[in-house]
């Protein structure tokens, strides 16, 4: 690679990274005062940061006022509750249907039996909790849908033309993306039984196994991860899967 193209693509890593942190404090802070979001798992934002509940787009869907190519982060939320800290730090690992359903959205196909709708110019994926329990916070983390699609091989996974998708072809594509063996040599069901143990019943004779397992994921989701004091309306430093 030449030295002006290097320049460019470190660039282009950097100004990724940016946004991915900006849409995670955003998301978080409009969390924060949302009171209805937690009646509603899934949301997206559009380019304008405009966020929308996936019922509401739907209804809006191909309007004048929203089009597919206007959805830019594609959000899903939920209460974690007790100390589940396998969910809390790797949240990309424990949801299997989230990625799939967003690159499906992403490549304008739809179900009349999830949550997939046309969403062609989706950027982003993101994981918003609410913790119930404890420090009252709300943890965010960010991923360029198109760096961990490559990486946990969905690309090749997943090719269609067709407009719908069905449910033997979703769940096909679900167990194909389980078993491969992404995580320092674990699939995604054997890595998080592993995290599980480690942190769950404090199982140290794993602490290598979860140190390969953590850097697999950084790696391949290159997750962008805020926390949102809502006592303090602060950002909260230093709390990430290295904990």
């Amino acid at each position: 690679m030449k030295v002006d193209e290097l320049l460019k693509h470190l660039e282009n890593i950097k100004t990724d990274e940016d946004e991915k942190c900006k849409i995670a404090e955003s998301i978080a802070r409009k969390s924060s005062v949302d009171d209805l979001m937690y009646m509603f798992k899934h949301r997206i934002m559009t380019k304008d940061r405009t966020i929308y509940y996936l019922d509401s787009y739907g209804e809006l869907f191909g309007s004048i006022k929203i089009s597919p190519g206007d959805v830019y982060v594609f959000i899903e939320n939920d209460y974690l509750t007790g100390y589940d800290l396998t969910s809390y730090f790797y949240p990309f690992l424990v949801d299997r249907h989230l990625l799939p359903y967003a690159y499906l959205a992403k490549l304008g196909l739809e179900t009349d039996f999830c949550r997939i709708v046309p969403a062609t110019g989706l950027r982003y994926v993101a994981v918003v909790y609410h913790l119930s329990r404890g420090e009252r916070r709300i943890v965010a983390e960010v991923v360029n849908i198109d760096t961990a699609v490559i990486n946990t091989n969905l690309l090749t996974l997943i090719r269609r033309s067709a407009k719908n998708i069905g449910h033997d072809e979703l769940e096909e594509i679900m167990s194909q993306l389980d078993s491969q063996k992404l995580f320092a040599g674990y699939d995604f069901n054997e890595a998080r039984r592993i995290l599980n143990r480690y942190y769950e019943n404090n199982d140290t004779s794993l602490a290598k196994e979860v140190e390969a397992i953590r850097d697999d994921y950084n790696y391949i989701f290159k997750p962008c991860r805020v926390i949102y004091d809502l006592e303090t309306k602060q950002f909260v430093v230093g709390d990430n899967n290295e904990s």
